[in-house]
């Protein structure tokens, strides 16, 4: 698979079940905050999850990745800010740039909503998406220590954002 042959393109309805099998295979404790997800699934769009808010790869005609940008507030003091909530990238298709092209992808689709700024939480023991991060220009804002617990282990929530203008 070569990142070039992958289509970045908006989500749209007829997505939804690729992306929920997607969310579904690519679940794992190094990203994921809520339990893994068991029959019967939730719809993967829903009234606060709409097609419109998510960017999709596709390569082959398979939706191998996907990305949700969105406000991260309904405030209008801060509708000049996107907050990236979830970035999957398929097994088959890790390791190929489709992570990057979708984090490229998510910052351009910021910038023509108006956006001056982006942000997104990790957690502190994801360092590939960590180092992605970084590598894009996003920086550490700051650290909620042991915000979340798993299975008794105390895992920090990561704030990191960056600027969209030059």
């Amino acid at each position: 698979m070569k990142v070039s042959e992958t289509l970045i393109r908006r989500a749209a309805g007829g997505d939804e079940d690729a992306l929920g099998a997607l969310d579904r295979d690519t679940w794992s404790p190094l990203h994921a905050v809520l339990p893994a997800p068991v029959p019967p699934y939730e719809p993967f769009f829903d009234e606060r999850h709409r097609p419109e808010d998510y960017l999709v790869a596709v390569h082959g005609g398979t939706v191998v990745g996907y990305v949700r940008v969105v406000p991260p507030t309904p405030l209008a003091s801060n509708a000049h800010v996107r907050q990236i909530q979830g970035l999957v990238v398929a097994g088959t298709a890790r390791g190929r740039g489709v992570a990057r092209a979708l984090l490229r992808a998510a910052m351009d689709k910021a910038r023509a909503d108006g956006a001056a700024r982006i942000t997104l939480r990790v957690l502190g023991h994801n360092a590939p998406a960590r180092a992605l991060y970084a590598s894009e220009g996003f920086v550490v804002e700051g650290v909620l220590p042991g915000e979340f617990l798993f299975d008794g282990v105390s895992v920090d929530d990561v704030l990191m954002g960056r600027s969209l203008t030059a």
